[in-house]
């Protein structure tokens, strides 16, 4: 099957013209695999990536909110599947707008977006290029904000991945957005199509695209043992070929990084970007707030993430290999949690921890945890209750946003 697997690769290169392909490293920028990267492609849906940054820039910025209402136009009510149904007259909520375009990559979302912070889809789309031509994506030019089919809207693989990287560093508070598997808008709920974040290991972002012009495109974000590692493929002929193809650059390429690492001690320094994972986000019928905290105003900082957990609780401990198959069972339907908040400190974090815990009969005092996570030269400290099936928690912070708590659903690390 490998050898079958790193066979599609070389076959795509050859035969297929919309073939395109880049893996990087993300900490040192090195280019670990090439193919076409600087050849014309059409972005497809990979287009709202940029359209994200701009609505991240603008949520720094303190232009937008996540409870900013956005009006829907005619123009946004007319836009083509894949969308969310949004109608003339609608008013669509910033925090509704994000996991919309990640999870359901809704062409409605992107227009409404668009005309929000930019007036019209087509003032936004000059935003756009100017954006990419600020970033060194000198290859790229928007004419929309969803990536629908315009034969003037072009990018390249290397464009894309400078784009994907900078989403990560340049907006860290926002890119655990990126691995949110499914959500609700207005009674429907939407799951995630991107395959990667589920099957690959280490996998929490980014995004997928697809057009008939442009074929099966994704951009991925993977870290295994202290590598991140930032992968683009265009091109493919579906899905299932494409997420083939991403995978066995991958492979080749943390051998390749590792390799590397190995002949450069220095280089082998890393620090890996552990977001949260953001699992189900439930919008509108519930009142789910799918932010860390309202505690915490933190500026785009270059990202430089690493995890730990505090001694202040103990975490269940993830079960050996040699325990039995009914414990190790267990381990994995429990290895969810609930996030309720990020602090500067670890004392308010515990105390909004235990607060969340003592409304609960269920749920013991050992199951409250604190993470210390550092992004670049600031400190947080993610208040949690872990040790959850993934329908405790989603139930759990259903009742906590009806007693006024803003919480998250998360999947934890090697769980």
């Amino acid at each position: 099957m490998a050898l079958l697997i790193i066979g599609v690769g070389q076959v795509s290169a050859e035969v297929n013209p919309r073939y395109a392909a880049i893996v990087l490293d993300a900490d040192s920028g090195e280019v670990l695999h090439a193919a076409h990267v600087d050849a014309p492609r059409y972005p497809a849906s990979l287009t709202k990536m940029m359209t994200l940054y701009l609505l991240f820039e603008a949520m720094d910025k303190g232009l937008m909110r996540l409870d900013t209402a956005m009006p829907v136009s005619d123009h946004a009510a007319s836009m083509p599947q894949t969308n969310i149904s949004l109608k003339k007259g609608d008013r669509l909520r910033v925090r509704d707008a994000i996991p919309a375009l990640v999870v359901r990559s809704a062409n409605d979302a992107a227009v409404v977006v668009a005309e929000a912070l930019g007036g019209s889809e087509s003032e936004f789309a000059k935003m756009m290029t100017a954006k990419a031509k600020a970033m060194k994506m000198t290859a790229t030019t928007f004419r929309n904000a969803s990536g629908l089919p315009n034969e003037m809207q072009r990018s390249t693989a290397r464009d894309l991945s400078i784009l994907s990287m900078r989403l990560m560093k340049d907006h860290p508070d926002y890119y655990h957005y990126f691995s949110t598997l499914s959500f609700t808008f207005n009674g429907k709920t939407y799951n995630s199509h991107n395959r990667m974040i589920k099957d690959y290991a280490g996998t929490d972002g980014m995004k997928t695209g697809y057009i008939r012009a442009s074929g099966f495109n994704v951009a991925t974000s993977t870290s295994r043992d202290g590598h991140r590692l930032v992968g683009v493929v265009m091109g493919g002929k579906s899905a299932q070929s494409r997420d083939a193809e991403m995978v066995a650059l991958l492979d080749k390429s943390f051998i390749k990084a590792e390799q590397l690492a190995k002949l450069s001690p220095k280089a082998a320094k890393k620090t890996v970007a552990v977001p949260a994972s953001n699992v189900v986000i439930s919008t509108q019928t519930v009142r789910k707030v799918s932010r860390l905290s309202s505690d915490v105003e933190v500026k785009p900082q270059p990202l430089r993430v690493v995890t730990k957990p505090i001694s202040q609780t103990a975490p269940l401990a993830k079960p050996a290999p040699s325990q039995p198959l009914i414990a190790q069972v267990l381990s994995a339907e429990l290895g969810w949690a609930v996030q309720v908040g990020s602090f500067r400190a670890s004392k308010p974090a515990h105390d909004r921890a235990s607060d969340a815990a003592r409304r609960f009969d269920d749920i013991a005092s050992s199951q409250v945890k604190v993470n210390e996570v550092s992004i670049s030269d600031r400190t947080l400290f993610r208040a949690q209750l872990i040790g959850l099936q993934q329908e405790q928690a989603k139930q759990t912070c259903e009742r906590l946003v009806r007693q006024g708590m803003d919480c998250l659903v998360v999947k934890m690390p090697n769980s």
